[in-house]
């Protein structure tokens, strides 16, 4: 998110945003679940991909939210709503189109390239293992290599920063510390439930689903990669969740490493500003939590109330 930060809580889901006369200003929207939806969310596999889905649902909402106000002057709020109004139906086409574009495209070069590229290698790899092994290579070479590049971009190494200032503000939450900015600057800027994590987790998980379907001819293999797409994202979920249950176990935490590894370049050390805007966010959340069920929030019991997205 542009110059923001979202949290989820039990009641509610807000961002917080730097508006351009430094001002900090919020964006919430209620979490209203059908009996249907609570239901899926309990079954394991399936409850991963119910979490993607509604991830990005809220999170068009709120990135549009963002980047419509970060840059703008609050005294032309009113222009800007105007102009809103008298484009909806265009501007709900046009994210309906973007939406779907940037997913073929995504999934053309993190899923199709790197099993087009490993078939080159055929002649020297001709084995499915060598061939599915060289495959999850190239796919993690891609990944890395493209969060790197777009790192190095000053308005993406910002949202990085403010994902580390939501990391840290989780770290302090769950260390029973006082939210001070003070206190959150102490705190690792990585987490181990950060979607940057489940990014990683698919790629590994992919080489394990891949070794079960075969990789020749070559538009079979690009086929069942895509009709995969479910099973490896409802298993990395799992994956993600047994590498949070274990993390305070000395031998098993190991398994999350690779995810807090990636998070070394997905999350940057945040200044005071960007802590201080992702902190409004985090206690406006716990507000809601508190004005919804009418207890005192206990930061200890509650520790999964939370999660980064």
């Amino acid at each position: 998110m542009v110059e923001g930060v979202m949290f989820a809580g039990k009641k509610s889901f807000v961002s917080a945003i730097r508006r351009k006369d430094n001002s900090i200003e919020y964006f919430q929207l209620k979490r209203v679940e059908s009996n249907v939806i609570k239901n899926l969310k309990k079954i394991p596999f399936l409850r991963g991909i119910i979490a993607l889905v509604q991830a990005s649902a809220n999170g068009v909402k709120h990135l549009d939210f963002a980047s419509d106000r970060y840059d703008v002057d609050p005294e032309d709020d009113e222009k800007v709503k105007q102009e809103k109004e008298t484009s909806k139906l265009v501007m709900i086409l046009g994210i309906g189109v973007i939406g779907v574009l940037s997913f073929i495209v995504s999934k053309l070069i993190f899923t199709v390239t790197p099993a087009i590229v490993a078939n080159f290698f055929q002649g020297i790899v001709p084995t499915k293992t060598g061939q599915v092994l060289l495959e999850g290579f190239f796919k993690l070479l891609l990944l890395l290599g493209y969060i790197y590049v777009v790192s190095l971009t000053p308005l993406i190494k910002r949202v990085f920063q403010y994902h580390g200032a939501e990391h840290k503000v989780i770290n302090a939450y769950e260390n029973n510390l006082p939210l001070t900015v003070e206190n959150v600057q102490k705190q690792s800027r990585l987490h181990y439930r950060c979607g940057s994590s489940f990014i990683l987790f698919t790629v590994f998980v992919g080489i394990f689903v891949y070794m079960f379907v075969a990789t020749d001819p070559l538009w079979w293999r690009i086929v069942n990669r895509i009709i995969l797409i479910p099973i490896v994202i409802g298993l990395s979920f799992e994956v993600l969740q047994l590498t949070n249950m274990v993390r305070n176990v000395p031998i098993l935490k190991v398994l999350g490493y690779p995810g807090l590894w990636l998070q070394l370049l997905t999350t940057k050390e945040p200044d005071d500003d960007q802590v201080e805007v992702a902190l409004h966010s985090f206690q406006k959340v716990l507000e809601n939590d508190q004005a919804e069920e009418a207890v005192e929030v206990n930061l200890i019991e509650n520790s999964e109330v939370i999660q980064p997205q």
